[in-house]
């Protein structure tokens, strides 16, 4: 998840912990984002908005799993050079383990200190309009479910598989196979114990942003995170056992192949799924298509959620990431983009800047998050009022 660096003008009076309707739902222009309704009257922009955001998901996801596995910048496919590790990048089996090594960092500390230490921080300061604001997947209430799946994809990179075994061909085994059980064994309990707090949060975590199960998480993801980067990552480095292209190479290609590129295909998958059901939504809509669409958005969200380990490679150059995972939106943009059906604020060309507030815009009122919040109300699926 690309964290925006500005956050939408805060609108405290629909910032309540149960949504209120407001008493016309046919002014959109009128209406604060928070408070906004799918009606007869504007349900068929909420379809077509629905459709373009699915399509762009859709190609996003697609384009991404294309680059992986078949073809990258007109050259090997990206599992193709990170695997042969013969490039600037990757210069050795070694480079790429302390890839996976800190992507498998990078999210443990995001999930600690901002996907539940933002949150926690701005509300212990009195900010608690900016702690909700803060709070990524709070439409649909999956917020827990999202930051669990996160450590799964650090689980899985270090297991070598998705299913929850632990492969031959891994970094785990590669240390307990050479006196480092005890690290070994301290990496999967820091997992295990990452993965069940984040899930013993009170549901939904926005009501319980600044709770003891909070505060218990973030310690625990801060301990993982720890135990990657000051740990984990010198001890394969400096060893030279540990550190050859022999030993690295078959965790390198079990990682690849078993991991990510399944992982990668899921998402594209499950990104077309969810087009269908919206497209069917704005065929035809209705509440059961609204709840099957919104079933589909929680089904994608898995194999996206369990691929932030890995968020290297195209889907760092090429912007996919903030593409499909922009947080927070700029809900003020979406009401304005829903109201005049300008879908061309969603689109942006050229190279990929992180920097460029143009490209940000767009990022802004598309992806996965921009589903959810037309979507889901209060954590359920939406009805047409």
């Amino acid at each position: 998840m690309r964290k925006n660096i500005f956050y939408t003008a805060i609108l405290i009076a629909g910032l309540t912990f149960t949504t209120t309707a407001c008493s016309n739902d046919d002014d959109n222009d009128t209406q604060s984002p928070i408070d906004l309704e799918c009606t007869q009257n504007n349900v068929a922009s909420w379809g077509n908005y629905m459709k373009v955001v699915a399509t762009l998901l859709k190609n996003d996801a697609a384009n991404l799993y294309s680059d992986w596995n078949n073809s990258y910048e007109g050259g090997d496919s990206y599992a193709e050079i990170f695997k042969k590790h013969n490039s600037t990048t990757f210069s050795s089996a070694l480079n790429c383990v302390q890839q996976i090594i800190d992507g498998c960092y990078d999210i443990a500390n995001e999930v600690g200190t901002q996907k539940i230490g933002d949150p926690y921080e701005k509300y212990e300061a009195g900010n608690i309009s900016g702690a909700l604001y803060a709070v990524e997947s709070w439409y649909s209430w999956h917020s827990r479910e999202d930051y669990s799946n996160n450590i799964l994809s650090i689980r899985n990179a270090y297991y070598g598989t998705r299913d929850g075994s632990i492969n031959d061909n891994s970094i785990s085994k590669i240390l307990a196979n050479n006196g480092y059980s005890e690290l070994n064994n301290q990496m999967i309990a820091a997992i295990n114990k990452a993965y069940d707090t984040i899930l013993d949060i009170p549901q939904p975590f926005r009501n319980n942003i600044n709770s003891s199960e909070a505060e218990v998480a973030m310690e625990a993801c801060a301990e993982l995170a720890n135990l990657l980067t000051n740990t984990l990552k010198p001890t394969i480095t400096n060893n030279s056992t540990l550190n050859s292209n022999s030993t690295l190479d078959p965790i390198v290609k079990q990682y690849v192949d078993v991991v990510v590129l399944p992982t990668y295909l899921d998402l594209k998958n499950e990104t077309e799924a969810l087009y269908q059901t919206v497209s069917t939504f704005q065929a035809n809509p209705s509440n059961a298509a609204f709840t099957t669409a919104a079933l589909a958005w929680v089904n994608a969200r898995v194999p996206w959620e369990r691929s932030e380990a890995f968020l290297f490679g195209p889907v760092a150059s090429k912007g996919l990431d903030p593409n499909m995972d922009s947080w927070p939106l700029d809900q003020d943009a979406i009401v304005n983009i829903l109201n005049s059906g300008n879908y061309a604020d969603l689109e942006w060309s050229g190279d990929y800047d992180e920097d460029n507030e143009d490209i940000a815009a767009a990022q802004n009122v598309r992806g996965f998050h921009t589903l959810e919040y037309l979507l889901f109300k209060d954590g359920k699926a939406r009805t047409i009022k």
